[in-house]
């Protein structure tokens, strides 16, 4: 009943908000001088508005490019000369009467379209996002498309735009509306063995094949959901901090991977005291780099000590580590001591505070700084692990071999997003799936609970796990189960 009252809820809010709305207009292209602007009307009124602005009776052919004159709705004068590109609803973006406007990009002649346009009755400036809002309530795309739209607009890497682009492009939608729609058919088999089964040709095999097809829905979803947070990762950026000893060059590698001096670099012990962070572009994936304090087990300057603290909790919280090795020291301890390379990262990582091993515990890198102290037989002496990478950040040696480095480990953080298995890029899309789940382990709990238990409370937890993968799509529309139940069953034949 519930679900019935938000489908016919959400029918109401379509309704009214398709026969309230005024025209609209906005700037869809960049702000700022520019070589082309454009200006997108969309609404009821957009016909009228052509024919203000363009002071023709004549429509252009829809969607197809046209040379007008622009004029001003007030003064009548000449804004400017452009295209004019009219799309009729609902073939359009919002799926309602638009037009753009394509003039030049100077901002006198964007204020001047914005103050003609103001100026007509019914049209006002569009909130921000009210034009994909339409969209949405016309039905062109669902809230996971518009959020891979937003998603799109905001990309910086290569990576994020890929998994933008397949989000904006339905590919997401199909995993959550192909889930929802086996949902749907195990709701309609059980709705027609509770109603027809005396009647109708609907056997207890039917009620058998929901329980094995809710089974495997479950094993679907967890392992959709077993994800490590790739989507999630790329979109916002993967947090990676840099850890060492005090002086190992932590400082002087994000200033070689900015190219620029963002973090403050001296001889002295302890310049850092603060997480400094910057952001970067590597390998086409989103890097959120962190500098931090030196780490050492003890200090008695009361700020590097708090500089410490704050270190261990961002690295705790980090999605990625690298650490930072001494080539001077690290040659020193093993010429010493005569031991081998990991013995040497187990006392490096003691001497940091760490009671546990970070480089086996988390997602790790190491890199071995100032490697133009090393003799050239003595780096050769140094196992070159998967995860080891030598470099000078004096001279710039080792630099691309870093980056080939840290960009496989990109990769395996954040995935590789394609059509056959998109990734999860919103908290809520987990949010939601969780509860999806529990709903579909209460239909189980339910059913095991006695001899006879009552098929329309079974039923219930489905549609509440229905309305769950609603949520995640925008579409809360449960009449179709209906639809389903008589073209399944042929029910009235």
């Amino acid at each position: 009943m519930l679900s019935r009252v938000n489908s016919k809820l959400l029918h109401t809010v379509r309704r009214w908000y398709s026969s309230s709305r005024p025209t609209i207009f906005g700037l869809s292209s960049g702000s700022g001088k520019c070589g082309v602007a454009v200006v997108r009307v969309s609404g009821d009124a957009c016909r009228d508005v052509m024919k203000i602005k363009t002071q023709s009776v004549t429509l252009p052919e829809p969607r197809k490019a046209v040379l007008r004159r622009i004029f001003h709705s007030k003064t009548t004068e000449m804004i400017d000369k452009g295209l004019v590109l009219w799309f009729p609803g609902p073939n359009s973006f919002t799926g309602e009467d638009s037009v753009e406007f394509h003039v030049h990009g100077g901002v006198a002649v964007v204020s001047a379209m914005y103050d003609s346009l103001g100026s007509i009755d019914g049209v006002r400036l569009a909130e921000p996002g009210e034009f994909t809002k339409r969209a949405f309530y016309a039905g062109k795309m669902d809230l996971t498309e518009v959020e891979g739209l937003a998603d799109l607009i905001e990309a910086e890497t290569e990576a994020q735009r890929k998994q933008a682009m397949l989000q904006a492009n339905g590919e997401l939608s199909k995993v959550y509306n192909e889930l929802r729609n086996r949902l749907l058919r195990c709701i309609a088999n059980i709705e027609a063995y509770i109603d027809f089964a005396e009647d109708q040709d609907v056997g207890d095999d039917v009620f058998e094949s929901v329980k094995t097809d809710v089974a495997s829905i479950i094993v679907d979803v967890k392992a959709h959901l077993n994800d490590q947070r790739r989507g999630e990762r790329l979109r916002s950026g993967v947090r990676t901090v840099i850890i060492g000893a005090p002086n190992v060059g932590k400082s002087s590698f994000v200033n070689l991977l900015s190219n620029r001096k963002v973090s403050i670099v001296t001889n002295v012990a302890g310049t850092t005291r603060d997480i400094i962070e910057s952001h970067h572009d590597i390998g086409g994936y989103p890097v959120i780099l962190a500098d931090t304090a030196g780490l050492r087990k003890e200090t008695s300057d009361i700020i590097e000590h708090e500089g410490i603290t704050r270190a261990k909790d961002y690295l705790t919280e980090a999605d990625f580590i690298v650490l930072i090795v001494d080539a001077g020291n690290l040659q020193s301890y093993l010429k010493s001591s005569k031991k081998q390379f990991d013995d040497y990262l187990d006392h490096y990582v003691t001497s940091l505070g760490f009671k546990e091993n970070i480089i086996r515990d988390f997602n790790c890198m190491i890199i071995i700084n100032k490697v133009d102290l090393l003799s050239e037989e003595f780096r050769n002496a140094i196992d070159r692990t998967k995860n080891l990478s030598m470099l000078s950040c004096q001279t710039g040696e080792g630099l691309q071999n870093v980056l080939e480095k840290i960009t496989e480990n990109l990769k395996h953080l954040c995935g590789n997003p394609c059509r056959e298995s998109p990734n999860i890029s919103q908290q809520r899309y987990r949010h939601h799936l969780k509860a999806c789940i529990q709903y579909l382990e209460k239909y189980y709990a339910y059913l095991s609970h006695g001899p006879n238990p009552d098929l329309a409370i079974a039923t219930q937890y489905l549609r509440n796990a229905v309305r769950c993968i609603g949520m995640i799509t925008g579409n809360v529309d449960t009449e179709e189960i209906l639809d389903v139940i008589f073209r399944t069953f042929c029910i009235g034949k």
